[in-house]
């Protein structure tokens, strides 16, 4: 499963064009008919393409943790991914736009994904600490 993830996600982040360029008329048909039903003004292009970075990213950071076991270097390499991801697009793709929002996107991402790997590792431990026969 870690390794699905990896190729779309290198997939994704180097597809020559914007990978929601032909999405576009769709999304905003959708947003203008949620705005016209009740959802707030913020929910946006901005809002729901920073959202999608940072769902992109939660996988990693909890694979990354899982498989290092060491949250913080995992928020690091997440980081460091993220910035090496949008200086390629930067330097190799010129359709494609680099910036620095969705370094903050994919990190805020990659964080979330340690907090939870974090969070089932504290569960697991919990259950077992229950199981644990008294002495």
């Amino acid at each position: 499963m870690p390794l699905l993830y990896l190729l779309a996600m290198v997939a994704i982040a180097f597809w020559p064009v914007p990978v929601d360029s032909s999405a576009g008329p769709q999304l905003a048909w959708t947003l203008n008919w949620l705005h016209d039903h009740g959802v707030p003004a913020f929910v946006n292009y901005e809002f729901v393409e920073f959202s999608a970075n940072v769902l992109f990213f939660m996988p990693l950071g909890f694979f990354l943790a899982a498989g290092l076991r060491r949250p913080i270097t995992a928020g690091i390499l997440g980081i460091l991914a993220s910035s090496l991801i949008e200086l390629g697009q930067h330097l190799f793709l010129p359709n494609r736009f680099a910036t620095f929002s969705d370094v903050v996107a994919n990190s805020l991402g990659c964080m979330l994904g340690v907090a939870v790997w974090l969070i089932v590792c504290r569960i697991q431990s919990n259950r077992m600490a229950r199981k644990a026969p008294i002495s």
